[in-house]
Protein backbone atom coordinates (compact mmCIF):
# COMPACT_ATOMS: atom_id res chain seq x y z
CA UNK A 1 0.00 0.00 0.00
CA UNK A 2 1.21 2.95 -1.44
CA UNK A 3 0.13 6.87 -0.53
CA UNK A 4 0.98 9.65 -2.33
CA UNK A 5 2.07 12.59 -0.28
CA UNK A 6 1.11 15.39 -2.17
CA UNK A 7 -2.71 13.83 -2.96
CA UNK A 8 -3.63 13.83 1.05
CA UNK A 9 -5.68 16.87 1.56
CA UNK A 10 -5.89 18.83 4.70
CA UNK A 11 -8.49 16.86 6.41
CA UNK A 12 -6.49 13.63 5.74
CA UNK A 13 -7.21 10.97 3.16
CA UNK A 14 -9.32 7.08 3.97
CA UNK A 15 -8.30 4.58 1.88
CA UNK A 16 -9.09 0.43 1.81
CA UNK A 17 -7.09 -2.35 0.06
CA UNK A 18 -6.44 -5.59 -0.37
CA UNK A 19 -2.57 -6.77 -0.22
CA UNK A 20 -1.71 -9.91 -1.82
CA UNK A 21 -0.13 -12.35 0.54
CA UNK A 22 2.82 -13.06 -2.31
CA UNK A 23 3.67 -9.32 -1.74
CA UNK A 24 4.27 -9.65 1.88
CA UNK A 25 5.89 -12.91 2.41
CA UNK A 26 3.95 -13.92 5.33
CA UNK A 27 3.96 -17.95 5.45
CA UNK A 28 5.89 -20.25 7.48
CA UNK A 29 5.79 -24.00 7.87
CA UNK A 30 3.20 -23.10 10.79
CA UNK A 31 1.37 -20.39 9.83
CA UNK A 32 -0.99 -20.53 6.53
CA UNK A 33 -2.93 -17.73 5.26
CA UNK A 34 -6.15 -18.15 3.31
CA UNK A 35 -6.80 -14.54 1.53
CA UNK A 36 -5.57 -10.94 1.56
CA UNK A 37 -4.54 -9.29 3.76
CA UNK A 38 -7.41 -6.44 3.80
CA UNK A 39 -6.19 -3.22 5.33
CA UNK A 40 -7.84 0.05 6.15
CA UNK A 41 -5.89 3.28 6.06
CA UNK A 42 -6.73 7.22 7.34
CA UNK A 43 -3.48 8.94 6.67
CA UNK A 44 -3.23 12.93 7.71
CA UNK A 45 -0.27 15.37 6.87
CA UNK A 46 0.81 17.68 9.24
CA UNK A 47 3.86 20.12 7.47
CA UNK A 48 6.23 17.33 7.29
CA UNK A 49 5.01 13.90 8.90
CA UNK A 50 2.46 11.58 8.29
CA UNK A 51 0.60 9.85 10.64
CA UNK A 52 -1.34 6.59 9.41
CA UNK A 53 -4.07 4.84 11.22
CA UNK A 54 -4.04 1.54 9.71
CA UNK A 55 -6.59 -1.61 10.18
CA UNK A 56 -5.19 -4.75 9.56
CA UNK A 57 -7.45 -8.26 8.91
CA UNK A 58 -6.64 -11.73 7.60
CA UNK A 59 -7.32 -15.28 8.27
CA UNK A 60 -4.44 -16.99 9.57
CA UNK A 61 -4.72 -20.82 10.05
CA UNK A 62 -2.36 -22.37 12.57
CA UNK A 63 -0.90 -25.81 13.59
CA UNK A 64 -1.51 -26.42 17.13
CA UNK A 65 1.57 -26.59 19.21
CA UNK A 66 0.38 -29.47 21.09
CA UNK A 67 -2.18 -31.68 19.03
CA UNK A 68 -1.17 -30.42 16.01
CA UNK A 69 -4.33 -30.11 14.56
CA UNK A 70 -4.91 -26.90 12.18
CA UNK A 71 -6.93 -24.47 13.14
CA UNK A 72 -8.61 -20.80 12.15
CA UNK A 73 -8.31 -17.56 13.64
CA UNK A 74 -9.07 -13.80 12.11
CA UNK A 75 -5.98 -11.82 13.05
CA UNK A 76 -6.74 -7.86 13.47
CA UNK A 77 -4.80 -5.36 14.81
CA UNK A 78 -4.74 -1.54 15.17
CA UNK A 79 -1.64 0.23 13.60
CA UNK A 80 -0.66 3.41 14.55
CA UNK A 81 2.62 4.71 11.95
CA UNK A 82 4.35 8.01 11.43
CA UNK A 83 6.39 9.14 8.86
CA UNK A 84 8.99 12.12 7.95
CA UNK A 85 8.69 13.16 5.01
CA UNK A 86 10.47 15.80 3.17
CA UNK A 87 9.04 17.79 -0.04
CA UNK A 88 11.38 15.52 -2.21
CA UNK A 89 9.50 12.12 -1.27
CA UNK A 90 6.42 11.62 -3.87
CA UNK A 91 5.06 8.94 -1.65
CA UNK A 92 5.85 6.68 1.40
CA UNK A 93 5.18 2.67 1.01
CA UNK A 94 3.31 0.84 4.02
CA UNK A 95 3.78 -2.82 2.97
CA UNK A 96 7.41 -3.05 4.53
CA UNK A 97 5.64 -1.63 8.15
CA UNK A 98 2.32 -3.55 8.40
CA UNK A 99 4.42 -6.88 6.84
CA UNK A 100 6.52 -6.52 10.03
CA UNK A 101 3.65 -5.79 12.67
CA UNK A 102 1.91 -8.77 11.61
CA UNK A 103 4.69 -11.06 12.37
CA UNK A 104 5.16 -9.29 15.27
CA UNK A 105 1.91 -10.58 16.57
CA UNK A 106 2.80 -14.68 15.22
CA UNK A 107 1.87 -16.47 18.49
CA UNK A 108 5.16 -18.26 19.65
CA UNK A 109 3.18 -20.88 20.88
CA UNK A 110 -0.25 -21.44 19.27
CA UNK A 111 -2.91 -23.05 20.95
CA UNK A 112 -6.23 -24.28 19.16
CA UNK A 113 -7.58 -23.70 22.58
CA UNK A 114 -6.60 -23.09 25.96
CA UNK A 115 -6.97 -26.77 27.33
CA UNK A 116 -5.95 -28.71 25.12
CA UNK A 117 -5.06 -32.09 25.91
CA UNK A 118 -2.09 -32.81 23.01
CA UNK A 119 -1.10 -36.02 22.24
CA UNK A 120 -0.36 -39.30 23.85
CA UNK A 121 3.23 -39.31 24.61
CA UNK A 122 3.05 -43.08 23.87
CA UNK A 123 1.27 -43.89 20.82
CA UNK A 124 0.29 -40.33 19.98
CA UNK A 125 -3.47 -40.38 19.62
CA UNK A 126 -5.28 -36.61 19.98
CA UNK A 127 -6.44 -36.79 23.65
CA UNK A 128 -8.71 -34.26 22.60
CA UNK A 129 -10.70 -36.92 20.75
CA UNK A 130 -11.27 -39.03 23.95
CA UNK A 131 -8.65 -41.64 25.90
CA UNK A 132 -6.11 -44.05 23.85
CA UNK A 133 -6.05 -47.91 24.37
CA UNK A 134 -2.40 -47.62 25.37
CA UNK A 135 -2.85 -47.64 28.90
CA UNK A 136 -0.36 -44.44 29.19
CA UNK A 137 -3.59 -41.95 29.53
Amino acid sequence: MKIEVNQIPPEGMVLAEEIALGALDLETDLIKFSGPVKVKAKADKITNAITVHLNVAVPMYLICSRCLEDFKIDFKKDINLNYPVSKNELSVDLDPDIREEIILDYPIKPLCKSDCRGLCPKCGKNLNQGGCSCGTT
